[in-house]
């Protein structure tokens, strides 16, 4: 157990706006005193904190690399480290974006103790809670802390959820599974009585450990705000975070440590395939070409020791071309059915949603705990109700939808942190599975716990004639909310009234209807990329189809550099069999066989100088994201457009 109070005999670090200020913090030794009306940066991103080049690491070197992603490119390497700073300060959102436990791991590493933040993301204040991390959203704080005191540990529980609270006074995840599985400390039994649910909370109450001892599963209703271990029916995770897990699995449990139903444990080499192809020289000469390709060797060591299916690099004539398939195309090609609790050590892990599953991204603390036991601890989250009606205009998709709804001022405040999105209504059901997955695909984007939507014929169609699956089972398996089912928030959406949506660039959450955008003036592009999770599907590449047919009909040829990547081989085989494959080369699309790639700055499509404007089918585009330069998201249409073109603009101007 931690001590009952805790010091911060380091400097405080304001992460202001003001360059100088933060400057003269890192490298004057000066040092702020608390003030309410200083502005702090928001909305800081894991890609700020960790950016992905620094992620080849997951030891205690991410101590170097803490914050040189931070806009204005004033943190250098060691800044952090060598500050002796002991508390970090900053605006709205602190964590968005990646799960990648790395952020909050090079943080501690570099001294850090305390995070102080007006609203703390959802996977990073767990990660933050699992490696022993304090959090705050408390700024009354800071004085105290600059005096001196002593602060009792408690400040530092208070919202928290019981068992989280423990996992804040043990120190870490692991020291209390320790306490946990000794019984030393028991989670307290959920009490909640029977009352109508939403979907997520009726499978995590089907899942919920009702007998540690015995392996029991399944209470009788859950409420947000319940705490509680879930048993897991898929675990996944990448070569991005594998190692880490790993590392953390046998430093927690020994080196003999054997992971517990390795059947429905998966990895996947997907996240670091093309990085040779884009990697500066810059970091070439550090070494890092060799210390990311250690990660992948690292995995597949781990895989064929522990007895799991690794999804691997593909080749054909004798050279690698890519990868099987993002994990998250993969999940739903070939592993995840409705009903089921998945998590994955990727903050997209959402979009199994897509197939009626309660699917969530967690970081490698938790992976890894959840190897040996099969569990993951869940605080019921509030639900959010996004009813779609009507039918959406051509040239309008779901990316259209997401961009539109995460621009509502309820995501854009910070409220949607760690809500699921529950989407339904007619206009819903009536898209194809491909674009249901974009929508839970791009739940995270809005600070969202995760995404779902009801399985149905769509759903078990899919799954039976992809795999051979029995519908009788899967249709027994399908999870309905109930009626009378209680949210904290509920969105009506005509889905005609939905118009084509641009993100510029920052934050996913900065949607603009295109035609806003276009009075502006126009908005040059020098890199149009579709591809990835959610913008590399069967329905994207109809999409990508439709606008090149229309701008080589029209006598268009393309005005940027442009990438198209397929989400999987099957879905490389479909663009085959459609024809698309000859389309886009004919029209000089550069195509790239299935990675994360571009998306997380590690494969062909990402930007090289802060001039550069990328248009983008990605789902995020934080500073850094997909490289220097500006990125603005938009649907398969916009971005195929913008491509011929020149600049951000929608089919109809061709």
């Amino acid at each position: 157990m931690q001590s009952k109070t805790v010091t911060f005999p380091g400097r405080v670090l304001h992460l202001s706006e003001d360059q100088e200020q933060l400057k003269a913090q890192l490298y004057g030794h000066d040092k702020l005193g608390y003030d309410p009306a200083r502005k702090l940066i928001d909305n800081i991103s894991t890609d700020e904190l960790t950016p992905g080049w620094v992620c080849y690491y997951y030891d205690e070197t991410l101590a170097r690399y803490c914050l040189v992603g931070l806009r204005g490119g004033n943190v250098k390497q060691d800044a952090i480290k060598n500050g002796g700073f002991s508390v970090i300060v900053s605006g709205v959102s602190k964590g968005c974006g990646s799960s990648r436990e790395t952020a909050p791991y090079s943080e501690l590493k570099a001294g850090i103790r305390l995070v102080i933040a007006k609203n703390i993301e959802k996977i990073y204040g767990q990660n933050c809670q699992n490696i022993g991390l304090l959090t705050s959203t408390n700024f009354s704080l800071l004085p105290r802390i600059e005096r001196g005191e002593a602060i009792p540990i408690e400040e530092f529980t208070k919202g928290l959820d019981p068992i989280a609270a423990e996992i804040v006074r043990h120190g870490g995840l692991f020291a209390y599974n320790q306490a946990r599985l000794q019984g030393a400390t028991v989670p307290p039994a959920v009490a909640t009585a029977a009352r109508p649910m939403t979907l997520c909370e009726k499978i995590i109450a089907q899942r919920a450990i009702a007998d540690a001892k015995t392996g029991r599963t399944g209470i009788p209703a859950v409420q947000p705000g319940d705490a509680l271990f879930v048993r897991t029916d898929v675990r996944f995770s990448h070569e991005y975070v594998t190692p880490m897990a790993e590392a953390l699995f046998r430093m927690g449990l020994g080196e003999g440590a054997k992971i517990t139903d390795p059947a429905s444990v998966f990895a996947f080499r997907d996240h670091l395939t093309f990085l040779d192809r884009i990697m500066p020289e810059a970091h070439v000469k550090m070494g890092l070409k060799e210390q990311a390709a250690s990660l992948a060797t690292v995995q597949e060591a781990f895989t064929k020791k522990q007895g799991i299916k690794l999804y691997g690099e593909v080749h054909r004539d004798g050279q690698l071309v890519g990868s099987e398939g993002i994990c998250h195309n993969i999940v739903i090609e070939d592993i995840a059915e409705p009903g089921q609790l998945v998590i994955g050590t990727d903050s997209h892990t959402c979009m199994a949603g897509a197939i009626g599953c309660f699917a969530f991204g967690v970081g490698s603390t938790d992976m890894a705990n959840s190897w040996f036991t099969k569990d993951v601890r869940v605080k019921v989250p509030e639900s959010v109700r996004v009813n779609l009606r009507g039918a959406l205009r051509p040239g309008v998709c779901a990316k259209d939808v997401m961009l539109h709804l995460l621009s509502d001022e309820f995501f854009k405040t910070g409220a949607g942190i760690g809500k699921v999105l529950e989407f339904g209504g007619a206009g819903t059901m009536a898209m194809s599975l491909d674009e249901r997955a974009t929508l839970t695909n791009m739940a995270v984007e809005a600070g969202g716990f995760t995404g779902i939507i009801e399985a149905d014929e769509v759903v078990v169609e899919y799954i039976a004639n992809q795999r051979g699956a029995d519908r009788a089972r899967l249709r027994s398996q399908i999870v309905v909310a109930d009626a009378g089912a209680s949210y904290c928030k509920t969105f009506d959406i005509d889905l005609a009234q939905v118009e084509p949506t641009v993100a510029t660039p920052g934050d996913p959450r900065n949607g603009v209807p295109l035609h806003t955008l276009r009075q502006k003036g126009q908005h040059k592009v020098h890199i149009a990329y579709g591809g990835s999770c959610t913008g590399g599907k069967k329905a994207d590449m109809d999409m990508y189809a439709e606008v090149v047919r229309k701008a080589l009909d029209k006598g268009r040829s393309l005005q940027a550099k442009t990438y198209i990547q397929f989400g999987s081989q099957r879905i490389r085989d479909y663009a085959e069999k459609m024809g698309y494959v000859q389309l886009f080369e004919s029209a000089g699309v550069e195509l790239i066989d299935p990675s994360c790639g571009a998306c997380i700055k590690a494969g062909p499509g990402v930007s090289f100088t802060p001039d550069e404007v990328t248009v983008s089918a990605i789902n995020r585009n934080f500073p850094g994201r997909s490289g220097p330069g500006q990125v603005y998201l938009a649907s398969p249409y916009v971005v195929v457009a913008s491509a011929f073109l020149g600049y951000v603009g929608g089919p109809e101007e061709l």
